[in-house]
């Protein structure tokens, strides 16, 4: 129970990897999860089966990270529901592989949009609250993506992830006075059911063939690290960047 009572914001929670991983790894450590999702009816399910197996009242509320007015509402339905919010998860990431000549502006804006503009909306509406509460956690997935050169036509998603990292140590700085930490966790190729519809199966076998540890990493790999970093034990560490690799990159 580490996070016992804590009120939990997650973007992104619904699917079928690291935000509902996390979601759940919250909710079994006692935390009410507000789980959002552009998915309205997956939020209620997910948050249906987080309550009926720890006993925790989360909700579920649709929130497309593109529109800020849908970012307000969460936060406004969350202090109206709970009356404080300790923990924000940002998850919601997309990619678009391109090379960067065939890029469009339509899906450099999709990818910066919900890479990182997202991280920035839903930071500056809950910054505030936790100023006044003198505590919070704030934890955003970047990417490895975000160190390295990529050849895959990643450019846009690099760029988005590295500015997640960038704007996190300029928050921990401010944030810091307040009680309040901030850190990414940067994973390498994570796998789950959804990745085959979003790279190509070559690319998939390339991002796998660079592991040196003898698994696949699983969102519960990455659950694992933000609950460190929400819980009392990880309190001491702020603006940092915690990759989760398997020995894919090393830093």
């Amino acid at each position: 129970m580490k996070l016992k009572g804590k009120i939990a914001i997650l973007t992104a929670a619904a699917g079928a990897g690291i935000g509902r991983a996390t979601a759940r790894t919250f909710a079994r450590e006692g935390a009410i999860v507000v789980v959002t999702d552009i998915y309205e009816e997956r939020t209620k399910q997910v948050v249906h089966e987080l309550n009926k197996e720890f006993g925790v009242q989360g909700i579920g509320i649709k929130c497309d990270v593109l529109n800020l007015q849908d970012i307000k509402n969460v936060v406004k339905i969350t202090m109206e529901t709970f009356g404080r919010i300790d923990i924000l998860f940002n998850n919601a990431g997309t990619n678009r592989p391109s090379k960067i000549i065939d890029i469009t502006d339509e899906n450099w804006e999709i990818v910066i949009g919900v890479s990182l503009r997202s991280v920035f909306y839903f930071t500056r509406e809950v910054l505030p609250i936790m100023m006044e509460q003198q505590y919070g956690r704030i934890i955003s997935i970047t990417s490895v993506a975000g160190f390295r050169g990529l050849a895959g036509g990643h450019a846009h998603y690099a760029a988005a992830k590295a500015g997640v990292m960038a704007f996190t140590r300029c928050l921990a700085m401010e944030a810091a006075p307040y009680r309040i930490t901030a850190n990414t966790i940067a994973p390498s190729f994570i796998y789950n059911e959804f990745i085959p519809n979003l790279y190509p199966k070559e690319e998939i076998e390339r991002m796998l063939n660079e592991i040196p540890y003898p698994r696949k990493g699983v969102p519960q790999d990455v659950a694992n690290v933000a609950l460190f970093l929400a819980s009392d034990e990880g309190e001491y560490i702020t603006g940092q960047t915690i990759c989760v690799t398997g020995g894919s990159w090393m830093r």
